[in-house]
């Protein structure tokens, strides 16, 4: 499947699409110095909601976000997938930027994907960033009430109905800046397609990593707010209790700080990671890598 090249009302000027592994996903590198982060969004959420977070690390640390299949500007997957199959799609991604050795961050959702990474690739991603996740189908789960709030994409659809049951949804500082959490899902280009979210929930509902952690060797950083309706501190003990080289840090907020307090939390992963140095890039004789910006 070879690179498709998007017209320039589908794409912002440092966006690329990589056709890897059946799937055609939209990839955003910031580059700088050292190893590259590679962020994993949560659950329907494009690339853009983390901007926050990526504007207060480090500006010289190299950056790495996607959109998932059927969020943002990644088309749907034609069948559903599993977690193992797409730290397969990412690992592809990475090498088609010719990126070797990363840092890995999930939030929410996202953090089944960087576990299934993590395991997969013990040589290849070097330190681990859990924020508000757990162990999958196998773990602590949130209030019904809650939970049933996530079973539609509406909240990423309708800014107003998002506002609305965001305190609810996520605590800690959107209890008091509701309308704030609707703006910043209007900021996303788009929310993704329904079938694309259903794949989601059901990569989720199938997968555990309660077996592989102790096999997960990689430091890790648990992040977990006490104020967290969607999945509750608990988690943060169970996946620290079964992680080689884990350390929790946990704060008074809720499920999304890592976005509404950036300021506060992009300083603590900088200090987890360490100083940016120079990075390794791999390099294949007689395989061209052809990146298009903006297609």
């Amino acid at each position: 499947m070879n690179d498709v090249t998007p017209t320039p009302a589908e794409t912002s000027s440092d966006d690329v699409y990589l056709a890897t592994g059946g799937q055609r996903i939209r990839v955003r590198y910031r580059p700088g110095t050292g190893v590259p982060l590679v962020l994993c969004n949560g659950i329907g959420a494009s690339l853009e909601i983390l901007d926050p977070l990526v504007d207060n690390l480090d500006p010289n640390r190299p950056v790495v976000r996607f959109d998932v299949p059927g969020t943002g500007e990644s088309p749907p997957s034609l069948v559903p997938y599993g977690f193992p199959y797409l730290a397969w799609v990412l690992g592809r991604v990475l090498d088609r930027l010719e990126i070797d050795v990363v840092d890995v961050l999930g939030l929410s959702w996202g953090g089944a994907l960087a576990q299934q990474f993590a395991f997969q690739n013990p040589f290849r991603c070097r330190r681990l960033i859990l924020v508000a996740t757990g162990s999958g189908m196998i773990m602590v789960p949130g209030k019904p009430s809650v939970l049933s709030k996530m079973l539609t994409p509406r909240r990423f659809r309708d800014p107003s109905y998002g506002a609305s049951i965001a305190p609810d949804l996520y605590g800690g500082q959107v209890r008091e800046h509701g309308h704030d959490v609707g703006e910043l899902f209007v900021r996303q280009l788009h929310a993704g397609s329904l079938r694309g979210y259903l794949h989601q929930l059901l990569a989720g509902s199938m997968w555990t990593s309660i077996f592989a952690l102790p096999a997960i060797r990689q430091r890790t950083l648990i992040i977990a707010g006490t104020d967290d309706p969607i999945i509750p501190m608990a988690n943060a003990r169970i996946l620290s209790s079964l992680l080689p080289r884990a350390t929790v840090h946990a704060h008074g907020g809720g499920h999304i700080d890592l976005v509404m307090r950036a300021d506060v939390f992009g300083p603590v992963i900088d200090d987890f990671l360490g100083l940016t140095t120079p990075s390794t890039r791999r390099k294949r004789p007689g395989i061209e890598i052809r990146l298009t910006p903006g297609g």
